[in-house]
């Protein structure tokens, strides 16, 4: 088992906590977000320090602070040549982690999301996974990433997924309106989604385009709204959103 700290202890931070305990790790964590730390503490029996300290105790360290925010964080922490480093910071470049948190140079990035707690989150890496696959497979899957552009793309998509919850809950809020109980919409909204997409395979290239297919076929209801939402634009609105945040990652205007 190994030593894990934390620094940054927030939203994405806990679930990792989280897991990495009931996996048997000893973590600290740092005491950013004081109501998070403590709750985990309670819950997992983590320790809480300082930023200094959790780099001091540590084998393995999470950086898991806002991207704005990293260089005046990490800047004034000392690190050691063994450290093994995990960035899951959007933005912050491989350069700029390497200067960062020198000595240390076995650095690594990934994107996690709050579900990876129950496992089934894919993890990309880069430029190496394996000490993300020591620590989250094989309940999540990791998978190698070699060069830093293709991940912000994934991170660009990772951005989607707020973007989907977005559209789900106008899809609720609508049905709500028509039955009169909102709660029951939402909770129909989520579970069907949800429902559907686990019985989906998880396979190539083809297999959302196939699903789709099968249920937008002539004369339907499914083929009436794929239709409508292409013709509205909202696939090129989308493509478009996604450029953008990809550009963004990769410092362009």
């Amino acid at each position: 088992m190994s030593n894990i700290g934390f620094i940054g202890t927030g939203h994405i931070a806990a679930p990792m906590v989280r897991f990495l305990c009931q996996r048997g790790h000893q973590v600290v964590v740092s005491e950013r977000n004081t109501e998070t730390a403590a709750a985990l503490a309670r819950s997992h029996g983590v320790a809480i320090a300082a930023n200094q300290e959790v780099i001091d105790r540590s084998e393995i360290i999470f950086l898991c602070v806002r991207p704005h925010v990293a260089e005046a964080v990490i800047k004034p922490l000392t690190f050691r040549t063994d450290h093994k480093i995990i960035s899951v910071m959007a933005g912050v470049s491989l350069a700029s982690l390497e200067a960062l948190c020198a000595p240390a140079d076995d650095i690594a990035m990934t994107i996690p999301l709050g579900y990876l707690e129950q496992g089934g989150c894919p993890l990309p890496a880069c430029p190496k996974a394996d000490v993300l696959e020591a620590l989250f497979a094989p309940e999540n899957p990791v998978f190698s990433v070699p060069d830093e552009a293709p991940l912000n793309m994934h991170f660009a998509v990772c951005a989607f997924v707020p973007g989907v919850l977005d559209l789900m809950a106008t899809t609720a809020d609508w049905l709500g309106q028509q039955t009169g109980d909102k709660d029951q919409a939402a909770r129909y909204t989520q579970q069907l989604l949800a429902g559907f997409l686990g019985s989906v395979p998880v396979g190539g290239a083809d297999v959302l385009a196939a699903e789709r297919d099968s249920l937008a076929t002539e004369g339907t209801l499914s083929l009436q709204m794929t239709d409508s939402l292409r013709g509205a634009g909202t696939h090129e609105a989308l493509l478009k959103t996604l450029g953008a945040i990809g550009a963004r990652l990769a410092g362009t205007p």
